[in-house]
């Protein structure tokens, strides 16, 4: 079994309302486009087992010394503007 550090937070969105959305701290071992979206399905699934509501996700981690986002295009360009947030949750896979 492994840990999966995640932040989980809820913020307003930009067409009003508000979004939840978590940022997982992992990548798939190819990294290919495919297994990151494989990932983040099977991450977001297990997050919403544990009773988290997640309406948007992203992959955060490190690539050739340059800190990466994968997921939801709207949330990635977020998290690109703001860096990732502080890890609030683990997950057990």
């Amino acid at each position: 079994m492994m840990k999966i550090n995640l932040a989980h937070l809820r913020e307003r969105a930009q067409s009003g309302g508000w979004i939840s959305f978590a940022v997982f701290d992992a990548r798939s071992n190819s990294g290919s486009a495919s297994d990151n979206s494989m990932l983040l399905a099977q991450l977001v699934a297990q997050a919403r087992r544990n009773s988290l509501n997640v309406e948007q996700a992203a992959l955060a981690f490190r690539s050739g010394g340059r800190l990466q986002f994968f997921g939801s295009p709207s949330l990635v360009d977020y998290l690109s503007k703001r860096g990732v947030p502080a890890w609030t949750h683990q997950l057990d896979v």
